[in-house]
């Protein structure tokens, strides 16, 4: 499982390391009952502190991501398609957004942007 952590970034090392686990599972690179580094492991190989790791996990398994056992460690949950088809959502959201803002700050009025998105869905 290879993550990367940019140091320069704002976003919080946890939260990089949640969507990161999140895409692989989302794209289906983790699979259902996969397991994961443990929280020593994973802090280890980031040069992180296992608390950060911990947190990362907690954030993962109370969004339904992943599950963890006691003494077994941690496994990617059973699939739920919901959860999976609500990432995919969040996800197209993000990138309308940023979309819209563009066009905005380009000068296009909500109509230009409406006529737009018509036109490429109809596609």
């Amino acid at each position: 499982m290879k993550i990367l952590i940019n140091n320069s970034s704002m976003q919080p090392i946890y939260e990089q390391i949640m969507d990161q686990i999140k895409a692989m599972i989302v794209g289906g690179e983790l699979k259902e009952h996969d397991i994961l580094p443990s929280v020593r492991s994973l802090s280890k190989d980031l040069k992180i502190s296992a608390l950060t790791a911990k947190k990362a996990y907690d954030g993962l398994e109370s969004e339904g991501f992943i599950v963890t056992v006691h003494g077994k460690g941690s496994f990617v949950a059973s699939t739920n398609q919901e959860l999976m088809m609500e990432e995919h959502r969040k996800e197209v959201e993000a990138d309308l957004e940023l979309a819209i803002q563009k066009g905005k700050r380009c000068g296009m009025t909500s109509e230009e942007l409406r006529s737009l998105f018509e036109l490429i869905l109809e596609e």
